[in-house]
């Protein structure tokens, strides 16, 4: 299949690379990125054996196209995307912080909720609420960026306290995380679903606060239907979900979840196929636009030709 599982390019320029989950990063002098969507899969932690071919283009494209739509509300990294399966933008420093927000009660904000708490992250969580039921206005979780392990809750207050972010420009992380959150919420609501929760990364270059990583993308958000969200709440089901919860949900029915001794599930490629199909009809509901596969043959020679464009050595 013409997939994408690990990349080892060497580019004019390079001066480092990163190997993440599902991307490979490569810096460039000292101003930029090459960030290549790879067609791994990961869940519970773990980089799933088998490819699932067009995953890497589906969520580049995704994420260009919400990076593009966004730069009137707040700066980003994205400068072009010479391949669907590579973006090339700018260096920034990470904040160290995850900007969640929440509109409704669901996933980790449930499991806390449900346990008896009615704290999150420092903002108090109404009472009397049920699984997926929104919240009067959306909510900031911030979470911090672990080195290793789990990312972990954490307060504005505690975020300040601690120096991880300067007041002032946390609170610019607050309004912007708030108002791309509007624009996703209505764009979602267009296109018949429901913006659930998501999260930003904000990164500074040169002194200025710009968006970094992906945005809107069904690994970074959680999408309801919106045809069936009131009868599905009133009735008390589960909301059809538009994310890749499915496979989390095909590993836990076939024993696996990501603890030692247990084996990741042999992947038919019956199987990878339906998985495919999934994540391109992800890219058609959020986008819609009818989704065209492409080669990964030319990845290294248009990301190079892009290269020397943007760096005016052409």
């Amino acid at each position: 299949m013409d997939t994408i599982f690990q990349t080892d390019f060497q580019f004019p320029g390079q001066t480092g690379v990163y190997h993440g989950k599902v991307r490979d990063v490569y810096s460039i002098g000292h101003d930029l990125l090459v960030m290549i969507a790879s067609d791994r899969i990961s869940a519970f932690d773990v980089v799933l054996p088998r490819q699932i071919p067009y995953k890497g283009q589906v969520l580049n494209r995704i994420a260009t196209t919400f990076l593009e739509q966004t730069r009137h509300i707040v700066p980003n990294w994205f400068i072009r995307s010479p391949h669907p399966n590579v973006s090339i933008g700018y260096k920034a420093v990470p904040y160290k912080v995850e900007m969640v927000i929440r509109g409704y009660l669901t996933g980790h904000a449930w499991r806390e909720y449900s346990s008896g708490k009615r704290m999150l992250c420092g903002v108090e969580l109404p009472e009397g609420m049920k699984e997926n039921d929104p919240f009067p206005k959306p909510i900031i979780t911030p979470a911090t960026k672990a080195d290793e392990g789990h990312d972990m809750d954490i307060s504005r207050e505690e975020i300040i306290r601690q120096g991880i972010v300067p007041e002032a420009e946390y609170l610019k992380l607050e309004e912007y995380t708030r108002k791309l959150y509007a624009f996703g919420v209505e764009y979602a609501h267009q296109r018949g679903l429901i913006l659930v929760d998501t999260k930003y990364e904000f990164g500074n270059r040169n002194g200025e606060i710009i968006l970094i990583d992906e945005v809107h993308t069904p690994d970074s958000s959680r999408y309801f239907y919106l045809d069936s969200y009131e009868e599905n709440q009133q009735k008390g089901l589960p909301q059809k979900q538009l994310s890749k919860e499915f496979v989390r949900q095909w590993l836990i029915e076939n024993g696996f979840q990501g603890k030692e001794g247990q084996q990741v599930p042999l992947m038919t490629n019956e199987y990878v196929e339906s998985v495919s199909q999934r994540y391109i009809h992800l890219y058609e509901i959020i986008t819609g636009q009818k989704f065209v596969g492409q080669s990964t043959n030319d990845v290294f020679d248009k990301t190079v030709a892009a290269l020397d464009e943007i760096t005016g050595s052409a």
